[in-house]
């Protein structure tokens, strides 16, 4: 394998991450089934099975979520030719409503392992297991959203709402 192939085969592998982080974030089902293989295996906190399974049942719940942003950071990629063990660290803030009524905070910073597979030109997420290095709960703080931003515009969104796909799509 070439060099030019080992970086744009690394490049290839963060996309997908970057997608996965756009799907959840952004409630965009396309964007997130595009970063797993159809047999796929995630095992993410209590879920563990088919990755199709945890897309459904995130997309379900980040639906009553008011906020999801992931980063994703020091990702590390062991290439083989069509396979590589991936892991990247991930820092999570999401806000959802509580059994309360007050919404609740957390933050969650962990890593990725996952095992890509590269099939017919394509990496995709064949293997995924998340690996919690802190979690931290907290109530939220109630502001509207005229509070929260101020005069900072335009505030983010979700599928296809958000300014990204009003870029994306004035683009084509």
């Amino acid at each position: 394998m070439s060099t030019l192939e080992q970086l744009l085969d690394r490049e290839a592998i963060r996309d997908c991450l970057y997608r996965y982080c756009r799907g959840i974030d952004r409630v965009d089902e396309q964007a997130l089934r595009s970063a797993y293989w159809e047999d796929a295996h995630d095992r993410h906190g209590a879920y563990d099975g088919p990755a199709s399974g945890f897309i459904d049942g995130a997309l379900s719940a980040l639906k009553s979520f008011e906020c999801s942003v992931h980063q994703i950071t020091n990702i590390l990629i062991e290439l083989a030719p069509n396979s590589a063990l991936v892991e990247s660290k991930f820092l999570a803030l999401q806000r959802s409503p509580a059994p309360t009524g007050q919404p609740a905070q957390v933050l969650i910073f962990g890593r990725y392992a996952d095992y890509f597979e590269k099939r017919q030109g394509e990496w995709r997420i064949a293997r995924r297991t998340v690996i919690y290095d802190w979690v931290e709960e907290q109530p939220a703080v109630l502001k509207s959203i005229n509070d929260r931003f101020g005069p900072r515009v335009p505030v983010g969104g979700r599928w296809p709402d958000d300014e990204i796909y009003k870029q994306l799509n004035s683009a084509r």
